[in-house]
């Protein structure tokens, strides 16, 4: 891992924006901020993934990974005062509202300055969002490291302490020590070996395998239907009824029997009658489990009395919940299932 700063500019530009998800901050993102600083006033820092449940890829919350960057900055002699924090949701489906997000989370600080930098460096298809800020003068970075989050949470989950602690500041290995003996680590670690069984069982298949899935968005009276998860991955997080396309079955088929088997729903209730929308969702890394693909169905059942529920089968719970309790959480809600309940009750 290398730095080669370049000669110190006449003026310093009063803002630079450095992008990331910090999953965690490890030595070469501390470089770039180390770097930035030498060209900007203020580094505004974005961080990405706010908001999300914790899961194995995203196992630290946009608070935690903001105090993490504070004292790791602290610790190479950066104030607190040359630091801002944005912190931006994931919009799978919707890429015009996450840069919005963005541009709003920075314009907050710099109060319609144009003399913003972005930060950053293009190694791949993963940093496309560089080229997505035209209004702001990009600086490439000239730290070079082969180092990754992905690295390190895979050394983390893996009880590989020592190639953890060569690959992040000491401030940042202090709070992965300490996390590591919270209950939230100890779930993250089964989530993790879960996960890595799953995709050992599909390592011989002839082709990267593409699971297919359904499932449904239910409304009624201001409310949603949800089921928490009984098991791995994502336990205890609220999903939508759902599941795995069976051989012999159509997908509305499918839909509406996991809504059944899930949620106890009666079997007299009209779903196909009361469809009002269907949609495929796509995004390739929705999934830890490996490509899925699933088509989901919103069924709004209108107004009256909640129907009674019993929760079957894979979930632990089935529940009503109010639609502006639903869409103001999506920390509580399983991979991009929030996304999706959103797309639909957006709609209109």
């Amino acid at each position: 891992m290398t730095a080669v700063y370049p000669a110190t500019r006449a003026r310093k530009r009063t803002f630079g924006v450095y992008i990331g998800r910090f999953e965690p901050p490890h030595t070469a993102h501390l470089l770039v901020m180390q770097e930035a600083l030498q060209s900007v006033q203020k580094l505004i820092i974005v961080i990405g993934s706010a908001r999300a449940a914790r899961n194995t890829k995203n196992p630290f919350t946009a608070d935690e990974r903001q105090d993490i960057i504070t004292a790791m900055l602290a610790e190479a002699g950066i104030p607190r005062s040359r630091l801002l924090f944005v912190h931006v949701r994931d919009y799978f489906y919707n890429e015009s509202l996450w840069l919005s997000e963005v541009q709003k989370g920075v314009q907050a600080y710099t109060h319609g300055s144009s003399d913003i930098a972005l930060i950053g460096h293009i190694k791949d298809e993963s940093s496309y969002y560089l080229r997505s800020f035209p209004a702001w003068e990009f600086i490439p970075t000239h730290v070079i490291s082969p180092l990754s989050a992905t690295d390190v949470r895979k050394a983390y989950f893996e009880d590989q302490l020592e190639d953890v602690q060569n690959m992040v500041p000491p401030a940042v290995n202090t709070f992965l020590q300490h996390f590591s003996k919270t209950n939230e680590y100890r779930e993250l670690r089964e989530e993790y070996q879960y996960l890595k069984n799953y995709k050992v069982a599909w390592k011989d298949a002839p082709f990267p395998p593409i699971f297919v899935t359904t499932d449904a968005v239910i409304t009624r009276s201001g409310h949603v239907l949800l089921v928490r998860r009984a098991g791995l991955p994502g336990r205890g997080r609220l999903a939508m009824p759902g599941g795995f396309l069976e051989q012999k079955e159509t997908l509305l088929e499918s839909c509406t029997r996991e809504i059944h088997e899930e949620t106890g729903l009666s079997e007299a209730v009209n779903l196909v009658g009361n469809l009002k929308a269907q949609a495929v969702f796509d995004y390739p890394d929705r999934s830890q489990r490996g490509r899925t693909v699933t088509h989901a169905f919103h069924f709004d059942l209108g107004i009256g009395q909640l129907a009674t529920l019993r929760a079957a089968s894979d979930a632990a719970e089935a529940l009503w919940m109010p639609l502006s309790e639903a869409l103001a959480q999506p920390e509580l809600f399983f991979e991009d299932h929030h996304a999706i309940i959103e797309h639909f009750l957006m709609r209109g």
